[in-house]
């Protein structure tokens, strides 16, 4: 397929965070989307409404070709398990044999040589991707500001973090998505072969709590935890339903963040102008979208 008038688009994962976002972001585009659900019975809603949605599920090969038929572009995001080994590596290869021209793919924020398991997971399905003769682009995003107002919203006017004093870039799934359908629409004429790196800003535990304590009004202070604390914070996760070897690479990224492996992780590293045109969102505007959210939490005892 290569298809530059109206392109047909599929978009995985369009439920999530970001994959509804890269959907409404190309709704205004000249473009074809198809969405994706592994449940029937959604698939026969969404269709009702005049979406173009096909079955699929990630775990089922044989559920690929016919949601693939007619594909141009592929946005490829999996869930975090261990998993997206096994379903990214097969719904690559149904995607060549479907004559698909460009898969634009989420990754991580890492050097080549990182350690971390979920972190090399992702590596391994880019030098898939790359090797499967599909023109590409990889976008390698750092801490997602949702984590702010998601696993560590503060509480008892006290933001936690678990790795002491160490900075972490930051980037807003809003701009992850944007730059996704900027790409998808664009093509691979502009993007083939590019890795596009997301990270807006750097801050420690201490400069996050002044930051929501700026947008609040509140006064928040900073908890430095380490890595026991973390261990025990993951025990919940996996009691949660959480896959468990994705929570234990969790544990090693806190390691290797405490012990300096993971020190790129503290880099600003912001393609985002050179793709929209504008500049991207800071740490301080995404809390101020979220302050109710914040203060909500932060004044739990």
């Amino acid at each position: 397929m290569n298809n530059s008038q109206n392109p047909t688009i599929l978009v995985l994962g369009a439920s999530g965070t970001i994959g509804k976002q890269v959907v409404k972001e190309l709704e205004e585009k000249s473009v074809n989307i198809r969405i994706t659900s592994r449940k029937k019975a959604e698939v026969d809603r969404l269709r009702s409404e005049g979406k173009d949605c096909r079955f699929l599920d990630l775990d089922d090969p044989t559920t690929f070709a016919l949601a693939l038929a007619g594909v141009d572009r592929v946005f490829l995001l999996t869930g975090y398990t261990v998993g997206m080994l096994t379903q990214s590596k097969t719904l690559v290869d149904a995607a060549k044999k479907a004559g698909v021209g460009h898969i634009v793919h989420v990754g991580v924020f890492a050097e080549w040589d990182t350690t971390d398991a979920h972190f090399a997971w992702h590596q391994m399905i880019e030098k898939y991707i790359e090797a499967s003769g599909i023109a590409w682009t990889h976008l390698h995003p750092n801490m997602f500001m949702e984590a702010l107002t998601g696993a560590y919203l503060p509480k008892n006017l006290t933001y936690t973090t678990y790795w002491k004093d160490r900075r972490v870039g930051y980037i807003a799934a809003s701009d992850i998505a944007a730059v996704a359908a900027q790409v998808l629409v664009d093509g691979p004429d502009r993007h083939a072969g590019k890795d596009y790196w997301l990270s807006v800003e750097s801050h420690n535990g201490q400069e996050i709590a002044q930051l929501m304590s700026k947008v609040t009004g509140l006064e928040i202070k900073c908890e430095e935890k380490g890595l026991e604390e973390f261990k025990e914070l993951i025990e919940d996760w996996i009691a949660g339903g959480a896959d468990k070897w994705y929570a234990s690479a969790n544990i090693e990224f806190v390691k290797q963040m405490l012990d300096g492996r993971m020190s790129y992780m503290s880099m600003v590293q912001n393609d985002i102008p050179y793709i929209l045109g504008r500049p991207a969102k800071t740490v301080e505007e995404f809390l101020a979208e979220n302050r109710d959210a914040l203060i909500a939490s932060a004044t739990v005892k």
